[in-house]
């Protein structure tokens, strides 16, 4: 860590979120350390690099997209556009019936995407920043030191600590009583989902962009990555349902196969879906919460501890978690240099 005299604030966490609010607090002139678990960052923002038809394709296994409504997040994805690293995908997705009844469309916001995977947008926003990958964070104290009143991350003094991740896991890493006063409690129920990508010499399926789909028991919407990033390849990435999910969170490989095979009755091949070149898993134990903290980030009055995510605001996306974090860094920077 950063010796005493020059103490960091500590960002544990580098999705969206986190970065966006580490990029506020070193815009501000703060000295920042972002500390992530991963091999790379991102966080629910991932993608996988997998070949096919011998050629090395980017897929997106974690969010699907993001849609714009607040005008300072327009700003930054009007950048992103300019810089090609943005594009828009669709504002029409299909919703499919498990059982009778035609396929309709759904019309909404315009869905963006990213031709590089959505990740490449979080490491745009972490340009410059003081970033340690795999380093898993154990503790995060409230600080014994009575000439440094900021709080302690794994024993070594910050000036600063955020936790930009889910409550359940903020809490694991903070003192009860600290976890209390930041109001975690009401936000520990998330729902898991499991991510299936598989990739085929050659599309079999409806012309789709992406769909929801109703009432099934294994999932829950289909995206056609391809389309989505505009390289064509003919990849979908399906996420289960929060029921399938937590039968396979101990064996995300072993859901494949029904996953496949929802996907073959839900695509109109009945008889079975072709067999893929590759097909993968990953799960994601919290992927949304049951309810979002209304608030848009917790900051405790006492010690300079916040905790900022896509589980605060009035919907669990992209967008939101974007604001989260720059609403947490804008009140922690306001705090520290006064």
């Amino acid at each position: 860590m950063t010796a005493i005299g020059a103490a960091p604030v500590v960002v544990v966490g580098a999705g969206i979120s986190g970065v966006a609010c580490a990029r506020v607090l070193a815009d501000a002139g703060l000295p920042v350390r972002v500390l992530d678990r991963g091999r790379r960052i991102g966080g629910r923002m991932a993608l996988r690099r997998e070949r096919l038809g011998g050629v090395e394709r980017v897929v997106d296994i974690g969010a699907s997209y993001f849609t714009v409504s607040d005008p300072r997040f327009a700003g930054l994805v009007e950048r992103w556009h300019a810089a090609g690293l943005a594009r828009p995908w669709t504002d029409t997705l299909t919703v499919l019936p498990t059982s009778g009844g035609e396929p309709r469309a759904a019309s909404g916001p315009v869905r963006w995407a990213a031709p590089e995977g959505l990740r490449s947008l979080v490491e745009d926003l972490a340009a410059g920043l003081d970033v340690t990958s795999e380093y898993e964070v154990e503790q995060v104290d409230e600080g014994t030191d009575a000439d440094l009143p900021g709080p302690a991350v794994d024993g070594e003094p910050a000036a600063a600590a955020v936790l930009a991740m889910p409550q359940p896991q903020a809490a694991d890493l903070l003192p009860v009583t600290l976890a209390g006063r930041l109001g975690l409690d009401a936000g520990l129920e998330w729902t898991p989902t499991l991510t299936v990508w598989a990739g085929w010499p050659r599309s079999w399926w409806p012309q789709l962009d992406g769909a929801f789909v109703e009432a099934s028991d294994v999932v829950d919407r289909v995206a056609d990555d391809g389309r989505r990033r505009g390289d064509g390849a003919p990849v979908l990435v399906v996420h289960s349902t929060p029921a399938y999910a937590q039968r396979w969170l101990d064996d995300p490989e072993g859901g494949i196969p029904g996953v496949l095979a929802e996907l073959g009755r839900l695509l109109g091949r009945p008889a079975g879906t072709p067999m893929p070149d590759f097909a993968r898993a990953r799960r994601w134990s919290l992927a949304s919460p049951v309810a979002p903290d209304p608030r848009p980030f917790a900051l405790d009055e006492q010690v300079a501890v916040g905790v900022c995510g896509d589980g605060w605001g009035p919907k669990s996306r992209v967008e939101q978690a974007w604001l989260s974090g720059t609403a947490l860094g804008e009140a922690m920077a306001a705090r520290l240099t006064r």
